[in-house]
């Protein structure tokens, strides 16, 4: 069963921005990602997305 976020459709503040921008830039994996910010891995990569990152790809 998919894992329930309880801060579904919450906007993302500033600071979890900033750590996105830190965790992609080191070379993090989405889904180590999306538990450290607990955000879903579709949320972090949507804000990614829009914020011109690249995330890691598991290898």
């Amino acid at each position: 069963m998919a894992e329930k976020f309880e801060r579904h459709r919450q906007p993302w503040r500033q600071d979890e921005i900033q750590k996105l921008h830190l965790l992609a830039k080191k070379g993090m994996a989405l889904k180590a990602i999306a538990k450290a910010l607990t955000r879903s891995e579709e949320s972090v990569k949507d804000r990614a997305k829009a914020d011109g990152l690249a995330i890691a790809r598991l290898r």
